[in-house]
């Protein structure tokens, strides 16, 4: 029975292609599904052969192990010389958007204690 490897929705096009030619080069039997019009399927890596799982689920957890620490490298670096997104540097780019944004959150937020803020009266 078909085993699922990788759950696509939500990843990149890089990092997909990066599991696919992965799994590709270990020699791993998959195919892939995809989520169809309505999304009521599953974008996914399937692995057919039962008998892969172990050595497959090992090989991405160390290709993601990687791509974890190359992401946090890259992080730190952005930080360290000052080119991190920050709030700020979000506001200044983008004012209008940002404000919109925090008028929203404020508006749910209002939007969901009102029914309790009436309670006190």
């Amino acid at each position: 029975m078909a085993h699922l490897l990788f759950r696509l929705r939500y990843v990149t096009d890089e990092e997909a292609m990066e599991v696919r030619s992965l799994l590709a080069e270990h020699g791993f039997d998959t195919y892939e599904t995809q989520a169809g019009f309505f999304r009521l399927g599953v974008d996914a890596i399937w692995l057919r052969d039962e008998t892969q799982r172990e050595a497959a689920e090992a090989a991405l957890a160390v290709y993601q192990a990687e791509r974890f620490t190359k992401a946090r490298q890259a992080h730190a670096e952005a930080v360290s010389q000052g080119d991190a997104p920050t709030l700020w540097r979000r506001l200044a780019a983008h004012p209008f958007q940002v404000t919109l944004v925090m008028v929203a959150v404020v508006m749910v937020a209002l939007l969901t204690l009102l029914p309790f803020l009436g309670l006190t009266r």
